[in-house]
């Protein structure tokens, strides 16, 4: 069981990674702009905000990492609960979908991570 809560706690730091290099590096591309479906003045207008949110991704992606690397569960488990905050935050302020792109990972991990335990 912990090979397989590690492989999803691996999955959701990719996860992470991904949403850093969309928020800070696409945003303001045409990708990034079908993405999310936004004009390229709005997303001109609102690139330093996502390069923020893109930041903070990529420091859950960073913890997660850590926790991988030093098998601490405290440390995974504290990341996944802020991934999981994070997401049903952004799934009820946001944008729906935020609920099972990362909360609903964040989530799994969390469950097989407490049953490897």
């Amino acid at each position: 069981m912990n090979i397989v809560s590690n492989i999803v706690t691996g999955f959701v730091a990719l996860l992470h990674i991904g949403f850093l290099i969309l928020e800070m590096f696409l945003w303001d591309h045409p990708f990034g702009r079908k993405r999310f479906g936004m004009t390229p003045e709005y997303s001109k207008a609102s690139a330093s905000l996502a390069a923020n949110q893109g930041l903070y991704n990529g420091f859950l992606a960073a913890g997660l990492i850590w926790g991988l690397a030093t098998g601490d569960f405290a440390v995974k488990a504290f990341f996944l609960i802020c991934v999981l905050i994070a997401g049903v935050y952004g799934g009820f302020t946001a944008k729906r979908t935020i609920l099972y792109v990362q909360a609903l990972p964040g989530l799994l991990g969390l469950i097989l991570l407490h049953l490897a335990k």
